[in-house]
């Protein structure tokens, strides 16, 4: 009688099994020949000197890519946004808001590249040492050559300074500024560096007209207006959108002083601007 039925079919080659059981081919003395299941292999194990060296690479890299993409670390160099940010505080600011088209909106504290001749060269400068350079590069040390202001005025807003209160108007609506504009005497209005009596607008499209909080003491966009009054005016009160790095959300350092920022909320009273500017 033929066997071929009860024999399994095997196109590769011949049948290696006896009796049912599968014959192996392990060299005699082997730990499989004695049927002891396989040795699991073990990774050696780096040096501690070289993972020292290959976390920090990680970590710089990460830092590199937080500070490109999502966060970046700031310093307050001046006095122009007391109370609420005073000299040498740090800050963190974050870029998410304005992706996708995303832009500042009123209120929003933003820092913001020099649209040129707003700073001297001292502060335009950032760190002088090597150590601070290569930490300024990966985002663990404050930029230089950057601002800090808060956004009044957006494309097409018009602003005017002041009403009988003394509040700045934007669109015709007087903003409450007591909660973070710094009071000073002998200052009667919210927008004194170039008096309490001017007007600009309708803003450009894709610009931005920013203030200090201390409004007598800073440098931003009203100390850069062309009043009636100048006869030889080339400079430019406006930021280009395009400028700004992100809007400022944490006041990190000093320990003490550790706070959340919020858009205050007066702006959400603003009426939309009536001028197109496109």
């Amino acid at each position: 009688m033929s066997h071929d039925r009860d024999e399994p079919l095997d196109s590769d080659g011949p049948d290696d099994r006896t009796d049912g059981v599968t014959v192996r081919d392990d060299p005699p003395g082997s730990d499989d020949a004695h049927g002891d299941d396989e040795a699991p292999v073990r990774r050696r194990r780096l040096p501690i000197w070289q993972e020292t060296i290959l976390l920090l690479g990680i970590a710089v890299v990460l830092a590199i890519v937080i500070k490109a993409v999502f966060v970046q670390a700031f310093y307050i160099p001046s006095e122009s946004m007391e109370p609420g940010l005073v000299k040498n505080d740090r800050i963190l600011v974050q870029k998410v808001s304005y992706w996708f088209g995303g832009s500042p909106s009123r209120g929003d504290v933003v820092v913001f590249e020099d649209p040129g001749g707003w700073l001297d060269a001292a502060d335009s400068a950032g760190p002088t040492n090597p150590v601070g350079k290569v930490m300024e590069k990966i985002g663990l040390y404050p930029s230089g050559g950057h601002l800090v202001k808060r956004v009044i005025g957006v494309a097409g807003d018009t602003i005017e300074c002041c009403d009988d209160q003394g509040r700045l108007l934007v669109n015709g609506q007087p903003l409450e500024e007591d909660d973070y504009v710094q009071a000073e005497p002998g200052v009667e209005c919210r927008g004194p560096m170039p008096g309490c009596d001017w007007k600009v607008g309708p803003i450009p499209d894709g610009q931005l007209f920013v203030m200090g909080d201390n409004r007598n003491h800073s440098g931003d966009s009203s100390a850069h207006l062309c009043t009636d009054d100048m006869t030889d005016c080339t400079l430019n009160p406006y930021v280009d959108a395009d400028l700004v790095v992100g809007k400022v959300f944490l006041l990190a350092w000093p320990r003490d002083r550790f706070d959340w920022l919020d858009r205050p909320d007066t702006f959400s009273d603003v009426p939309a601007p009536t001028v197109s500017t496109k």
